[in-house]
């Protein structure tokens, strides 16, 4: 390693044991299941209106699928020794589910974080079995970079795959990733679209037109605009439109090529959260103190906006994607893919802070206001990259391999312009205060500061030279085992410009004034992963398998920006610490997959350790080290595809139980440890999903679904008096249904009604790091789509 350096009310509800999660659950399937059986005879059970089908994916679709995307997965879903989930298009478009965050609701064990400083607020903020995904998103196999909403309008399927995936990618979270696979220009002649409106002033249309040019060649459009309001909150807009163009030459050849553009324009008016005061859980110290026996304080209204109607976030995203595939044998095929993608994303966000409680008027709360302060984001992200990969089915020594191996060039940069409000004075680095807003009347035609660049910025970039191999050896018809090695190196390079305050301020300030001073660092390094993994299959339709993965995450590997700071690199503080080893991920896994039914049915059940070591710990004498290790233990199960041939279900439980297993031990509390044997923040025990639906003989679809997720904490704290300085550090579980129907009122056009939140359940959304504002979850709405196939 070389350094360098230079210069409502919201309510928790009881919590339900696992024998009553599972009966509801299974309940709940089989009633909706049962009612329309009852309704239909078994010459309507036969038909599945093979047309419709085809024609729109709001009738009759199919939630199994057999294989990933990737060609670095060689074996079906079946004989994957991995937890490896595949959610298809007809199954979220039959939910009116949009967005990627919608998508991963069809699978445990994820939950949504609210982020700081507006970085995540408007992005994927994933959190998977205990670890932060933000930074593992994919795009056919590429990473995806920026805390942006990715939306599915040109998705063909969302894969998640779980544990450690350091041979699948290089760099990544102990968590694993997620990989949209998007749609490609085919031989069959369709034009696809939908038109939607609801609640709060909702409207959506899609178009998608693929045709044939010729015998080999293949053109698709995919057109999508969307503005609204967002349900339950005042003046926020969600405004998008995206532009997906797909073009193929040689289909059905042994040279193919795509080539593939997507475009996306992100605008509206972004959410900077509400108070948590009042809920349950809030504590204030100051409330506590001038109230130590009540009374106790009413929430506020969770459609109140506490920002101003200028915030703003504006969001460009365009990449163009080369893909070449060629046989070069029978079971030989070499694919070349090279990218370039740009995004930029510029963002004004008022956020709520600390609730302010004058002390003359403090019994009434009408006289309480909420703290403010206007945050500013403008940042540029790119990757180009280049991967090649040779997959090959041979046999060798009497015995079957299914080789995957290949070598991928990657150069991503991220340039993070700092934004703020003036200083109060050129000789300070305080910002000009923000004016607070009341606590329950707040008034988006409040003076707001202006937000400014202040010449200070981040420009990171990292390059990457990977090389990996797998291989998938069939012993026997019952026996197999699966290897694979990657090794990367890669180069992390960030600049830095921080303002140093003037000494001597003039009589007016417009602009940021001081010196700017600028540091360099960067650091060079070899990432090697690997994973083992092996196969019984008892019969041929099912398996049990055992692996084990690992993955590292390099310093600045999620963000480029390496701690350029000679005094904080020296107390090692900072997990982008260019001194610090990557953080390393392993994962044990033992599971069992079962294909039912004729194949139709999908079953999945696995238990898995997960550990993730170098996390950053505080020690005794106040010094910081990467020795933290964070370790999630759980089991997972799914029922994905059809049950008959009207009645399709995908359903998914997970249970967690989260540790800090070494974690920060500080002078202050004379060593006693602060966070660990505390548990991991975002990560519930239980969490559930449920989505089934039943086609009848006329082409009606009647289908709902429920999620659960369990209590979450929001901080891994466990000393009592640190838990008391925080505004939330619990919030309840809750249950979610949602409902849709549909129906084909011609064969080429079908009424789609979706209701969410059929219950109108009130409940924290996600929630800041300090607990200090939330976003509320969506409240009864409803989307009404008219689906059309031609």
């Amino acid at each position: 390693m070389t350094i360098q350096k230079t210069s409502k009310h919201i309510v928790s509800k009881k919590r339900a044991n696992t024998l009553q999660l599972t009966a509801t659950a299974l309940s709940s399937a089989m009633l909706l299941a049962s009612a329309g059986a009852l309704a239909a005879d078994e010459a309507q059970d036969t038909k599945k209106l093979n047309t419709v089908k085809v024609e729109t994916d709001a009738v009759a679709a199919d939630y199994k699928a057999e294989k990933a995307s990737s060609p670095k997965f060689t074996q079906p879903l079946v004989d994957t020794p991995q937890t490896l989930v595949v959610v298809k298009k007809e199954l979220f478009q039959q939910q009116a589910a949009t967005t990627l965050s919608d998508a991963l609701r069809n699978t445990p064990g994820i939950t949504m974080l609210m982020g700081e400083n507006g970085n995540t607020a408007t992005g994927d903020s994933i959190f998977m079995r205990g670890f932060d995904t933000q930074g593992s998103i994919y795009v056919d196999g590429i990473r995806d970079l920026g805390s942006i909403s990715r939306d599915t309008f040109n998705t063909e399927q969302v894969e998640i795959a779980k544990g450690p995936a350091g041979v699948d990618n290089g760099r990544g979270a102990a968590s694993g990733y997620v990989n949209l696979s998007s749609k490609l220009a085919n031989q069959e002649d369709a034009t696809i679209g939908t038109l939607t409106a609801g609640t709060a002033d909702y409207k959506r249309a899609t178009i998608d037109v693929n045709r044939a040019l010729g015998e080999s060649s293949a053109v698709r459009v995919n057109v999508m605009k969307q503005d609204a309001g967002v349900d339950g909150r005042d003046e926020v807009e969600n405004n998008l439109q995206g532009f997906a163009g797909s073009l193929a030459f040689g289909l059905g050849s042994e040279t193919r090529t795509y080539i593939n553009y997507l475009s996306m324009e992100q605008s509206g008016i972004p959410d900077g959260g509400v108070p948590t005061v009042g809920l349950d859980g809030w504590y204030s110290s100051v409330y506590a103190a001038a109230f130590p026996n009540g009374p106790k304080v009413k929430p506020v209204d969770s459609e109140n906006f506490y920002g101003s109607t200028s915030d703003h976030n504006d969001v460009n995203a365009n990449m163009t994607t080369v893909r070449i595939e060629h046989d070069l044998a029978e079971g030989v095929t070499l694919r070349n893919t090279s990218r370039y993608g740009h995004t930029k994303q510029e963002q004004v966000l008022t956020g709520v802070n600390a609730v302010v409680i004058p002390k003359a008027t403090a019994a009434d709360t009408a006289s309480w206001q909420v703290a403010r302060t206007r945050q500013g984001k403008d940042q540029s992200n790119q990757i180009l990259t280049n991967q090649t990969n040779l997959t090959a089915s041979f046999d060798a020594g009497g015995v079957k391999h299914d080789v995957t191996s290949g070598v991928e060039f990657i150069y991503e940069s991220q340039l993070n312009y700092t934004m703020a409000v003036p200083f109060v004075s050129p000789t300070s680095s305080t910002a000009v205060t923000q004016v607070a807003a009341n606590l329950y009347q707040p008034n988006a035609s409040d003076v707001f500061q202006p937000v400014v660049r202040t010449g200070a910025k981040t420009d990171g970039e990292t390059t990457t030279y990977g090389f990996y191999a797998l291989d998938t050896i069939t012993l026997n018809p019952q026996w197999e085992v699966s290897v694979g090695l990657r090794a990367d190196r890669f180069n992390t390079k960030t600049d830095t410009i921080t303002r140093q305050a003037a000494v001597t301020a003039p009589a007016v300030q417009i602009i940021p004034v001081g010196t700017l001073l600028g540091r360099e660092a960067h650091v060079t390094d070899e990432l090697l992963s690997w994973k083992i993994g092996g196969v019984y299959k008892p019969v041929e339709k099912g398996s049990i398998y055992i692996s084990y993965a690992t993955s590292e995450l390099p310093p600045g590997g999620s963000n480029f920006a390496l701690n350029t700071d000679p005094t904080t690199q020296a107390a090692g503080s900072n997990i982008n610490n260019p001194n610090l080893d990557p953080q390393k991920g392993t994962n044990y896994e033992l599971g069992t997959k079962w294909n039912l039914l004729n194949d139709s049915l999908f079953f999945t059940a696995a238990a898995f350790k997960s550990t993730n070591e170098n996390e950053i710990a505080t020690n005794p004498d106040g010094t910081s080290t990467a020795v933290g290790e964070k370790q999630v233990e759980g089991v997972e199960f799914a029922l994905i595809g059809a049950v008959t041939k009207a009645w399709q279900i995908n359903a998914g439980i997970a249970f967690m139980d989260t540790e800090i297993v070494r974690g920060n031990r500080t002078a202050a509390n004379n060593g006693a440890a602060n966070n660990e044997g505390g548990v991991i923040q975002w990560s519930p025990e239980v969490t559930f999903t449920l989505w089934n639906t039943y086609t009848f003989g006329n082409g009606l679809v009647i289908g709902g679904g429920a999620r659960y997720i369990d209590n979450m904490m929001s901080s891994s704290l466990t000393s009592e008096q640190a838990q008391a300085t925080r505004s939330v550090l619990e919030f309840g579980d809750y249950w979610v249904f949602d409902v849709m129907a549909s129906y084909p009122v011609t064969k080429n056009v079908t009424l789609q009604l979706n209701v969410l939140n059929l219950a109108d359940e009130e409940y924290i959304g996600s929630l800041n790091n300090s607990g200090a504002r939330y976003y509320p979850a969506q409240p009864l709405s409803a989307r009404l789509g008219v689906n059309f196939a031609f």
